[in-house]
């Protein structure tokens, strides 16, 4: 299976991240990567941009750059289990592909229930287009339930290959949650979760989890050129090339 687009990436304006958004393009067309989705950190995540970031983003950054067509997103922090986030609706609403996501730093974990009716309240926000890293055990959840809220609301599933490393017991539980998604027809994309150039594209380890339960690459939505451009077109309004 070829990704074809890097969904979640960060860059020098998350003091955590180390490399400049011209890099991750330059990296990204190096690659064969068509798309690039900047999904920088929201308020509430410490060392990471304000909301006039969000505001300038979508007026400054071209959609094309070196070939790569470059939607203008954010990774947006989940700050209570009513589904709050962190940056207003009119910010949200001006972005091009917006990540709902789980952070130990903005959000302590609490039951699987309360976790169960975080997601389920996110689900309904017709602002968030894709669910970030839910694999992580910390924020265990009722995965058949909230997969098929998922799924009546159109929402994007996130694999993310980095969390497979990092965040406690993700390989398997994003297992249960792609599984899920098959069961009720959720689209997906693979995302890298880049911190540094050299890491757009590195969704290996999400692709073969994939591949070994045979998940249909129909719904996979950056696994075709075609398809994610008319995704990517969908979310942004904008015919972008």
């Amino acid at each position: 299976m070829q990704i074809i687009a890097e969904t979640h990436s960060h860059t020098v304006a998350c003091d955590h991240a180390f490399s400049t958004l011209y890099e991750n393009v330059r990296y990204a067309a190096r690659r064969g990567i068509r798309f690039l989705c900047v999904t920088e950190h929201c308020p509430a995540m410490e060392g990471a941009p304000g909301g006039m970031f969000f505001s300038n983003l979508p007026n400054v950054i071209p959609d094309l750059m070196e070939g790569v067509v470059v939607l203008k997103g954010a990774e947006t922090n989940i700050i209570d289990y009513e589904g709050g986030l962190d940056l207003p609706d009119r910010k949200l609403a001006r972005l091009d592909w917006v990540i709902a996501s789980y952070h130990i730093n903005c959000l302590a974990p609490a039951t699987e229930e309360e976790h169960t009716a975080g997601w389920l309240a996110v689900a309904k926000n017709p602002l968030v287009d894709v669910i970030g890293h839910a694999g992580d055990e910390r924020y265990r959840f009722d995965v058949d339930a909230v997969v098929k809220a998922f799924a009546e609301n159109g929402k994007i599933v996130e694999i993310n290959a980095h969390s497979f490393e990092c965040r406690p017991g993700s390989a398997e539980n994003c297992r249960r949650i792609a599984e899920s998604c098959k069961k009720y027809g959720v689209r997906v994309v693979c995302s890298s979760d880049a911190h540094f150039f050299t890491q757009i594209g590195n969704v290996g380890a999400a692709v073969e989890m994939l591949e070994e339960i045979g998940f249909p690459e129909e719904l996979v939505m950056n696994a075709d050129y075609g398809r994610f451009l008319a995704l990517a077109r969908e979310k942004s309004g904008r015919p972008l090339i």
